[in-house]
């Protein structure tokens, strides 16, 4: 699933692929701790969710940090993706 979010940041606007289904998404939407909607998603990705914070800008501002498993994950690093995003509704 496509996740669009403004990073808190920095203000731009990225879109990340998320191996997420509709039913965690309509979980986290509903009132669930993201942790708990996904527990599939690694720290950086729910990072992302919350405030659209990608993990470049993160070791930007914050210095180097790999958690583990972090060092596959760069899709929101990416320029925007030609599909339909869906922008979460929680800030």
């Amino acid at each position: 699933m496509i996740i669009k979010r403004q990073s808190r940041m920095s203000g731009k606007w990225h879109e990340c692929e998320m191996p997420i289904t509709d039913t965690q998404a309509e979980d986290y939407l509903s009132g669930a701790l993201i942790q708990d909607a996904f527990p599939n998603l690694s720290d950086s990705q729910r990072e992302f969710i919350l405030t659209g914070i990608t993990p470049t800008e993160w070791a930007k501002t914050f210095g180097k940090h790999v958690e583990q498993g972090a060092e596959d994950y760069k899709p929101c690093e990416a320029p925007a993706l030609n599909r339909t995003p869906i922008t979460t509704g929680r800030s």
